[in-house]
C-alpha cells in the first residue's frame, strides 16, 4: 500500500508563499540570507512569520525585503522594541544583486520571496523566485491543471480499490 503524502512544510521550512506562485510564473529562483534580530529568530522557530504580501526591492545596491511579518513572542521581546514588520536586509552577492536589478528595471521582472527555511538548524534562508506576473486567463488554466490533476488522482484511487 502506497504512503500518504503529509500536507506538512518540508523538515527545515518555515513557511511558504502560495500566492507567489499563483500570481507569478516563476523562471528562476536564488537563495539569499537574511539579517535578522534575535527576538525575530525565536519567533521563527515558534512559526510565527507570515509571507503573504511580501515582496522585495532594490535600494542603493542592497536588496530589502518588505511585508514580511514576524510576530514577537511575549516572553523573548520583554527588553526591547519589537517591530513586527520592519524591513529585513537580505544578504546576496554584489554580481547577484545587478543581475537582478538589470533583470527587474530593463525586462520587468519582479522578485517574489517563495519560501523561509532554515539552512543546517542555524541560518535562515529566503528563496526569492524571479518571475513575470500571469495574467488571468493563465490563473484559470492553473486552476483547471490543477482540478484535472486531483480529479485524476481520485479517478486512479477508485480503481485501485476496486
Amino acid at each position: 500500500m502506497a504512503k500518504k503524502k503529509s500536507k506538512k512544510a518540508a523538515p527545515g521550512s518555515i513557511v511558504r508563499n502560495k500566492r507567489a506562485t499563483f500570481e507569478y510564473k516563476i523562471e528562476e529562483k536564488i537563495e539569499a540570507g537574511l539579517e535578522l534580530q534575535g527576538w525575530e529568530v525565536k519567533s521563527l522557530r515558534m512559526g510565527k512569520v507570515t509571507l503573504a504580501d511580501t515582496y522585495v526591492f532594490i535600494k542603493d545596491g542592497e536588496c530589502w525585503m518588505h511585508g514580511c511579518t514576524v510576530t514577537p513572542l511575549n516572553t523573548a521581546s520583554t527588553h526591547t522594541y519589537c517591530e513586527p514588520a520592519r524591513l529585513k536586509k537580505l544578504l546576496l552577492k554584489r554580481k547577484e544583486i545587478d543581475k537582478l536589478e538589470g533583470l527587474v528595471e530593463r525586462q520587468g521582472y519582479a522578485i517574489v520571496p517563495l519560501a523561509l527555511y532554515w539552512r543546517k538548524n542555524a541560518w535562515v534562508k529566503v528563496e526569492i523566485g524571479l518571475g513575470k506576473g500571469k495574467k488571468e486567463h493563465d490563473k484559470r488554466d492553473a486552476d483547471k491543471d490543477r482540478d484535472w490533476q486531483r480529479e485524476k488522482s481520485r479517478t486512479m484511487k477508485e480503481s485501485l480499490k476496486q
